[in-house]
């Protein structure tokens, strides 16, 4: 009997903007896609082919996300947990165990462990991660024409300087993490000035 394999990993703890998002994908043991890798080491161009052929061949995938708000009200390490727990939970079957990036092991009954640089170093995770990262990008770059002029196509919603200059100029939209920093400052400048004497 072959032995199905999860990797599980999760993008969009650093972004300002956005849902924070998760995949799992399903490998027999042993499995080899050529060329994947940790998604942060591969253009977006090789991603995006990437991802399609990981879901094409794979036995099972699923997304799960975090809301802004539950980002917002949990934290981003708590939102990240239920973001991996609803990919594993979409999962069309159950494998037989499950690697996971990172420190913690979502709850969901199946025997597992969390490891540190899994990305780097388990395949199946790395899988996981290059279709987490592009569904993030797909659905950050439809945000483009909903919520235009944050340049929310070019950068995904992460902290670059033009981002925060268009937060500056707009202040923030719908899909902002009104808890982090740079928006929160944006929010505060503006009650300063909302709240300031009229001399």
């Amino acid at each position: 009997m072959i032995n199905l394999v999860a990797g599980v990993d999760e993008v969009g703890r650093g972004p300002l903007a956005g849902p924070l998002v998760a995949a799992a994908v399903v490998f027999p043991e042993g499995f080899h896609i050529e060329g994947v890798k940790d998604s942060k080491r591969l253009s977006e161009s090789k991603r995006n082919a990437l991802s399609r052929v990981i879901r094409s061949r794979s036995s099972a995938w699923a997304i799960g996300a975090a809301t802004v708000s539950e980002v917002e009200i949990c934290n981003v390490y708590i939102a990240s947990g239920l973001a991996m727990r609803r990919a594993l939970l979409g999962l069309s079957l159950s494998p037989a165990y499950v690697f996971v990036d990172g420190t913690y092991l979502p709850e969901v009954g199946i025997p597992g462990e969390a490891v540190v640089k899994a990305d780097r170093d388990i395949h199946v995770v790395s899988a996981a991660s290059i279709v987490a990262k592009v569904a993030r990008d797909e659905f950050m770059a439809s945000m483009d024409s909903k919520f235009p002029g944050y340049g929310f196509r070019q950068h995904k919603g992460y902290p670059t300087k033009a981002h925060i200059m268009a937060l500056q100029r707009l202040g923030p939209c719908k899909i902002h993490r009104r808890t982090f920093g740079p928006v929160k400052n944006v929010l505060a400048e503006t009650m300063n000035l909302e709240t300031s004497p009229v001399e």
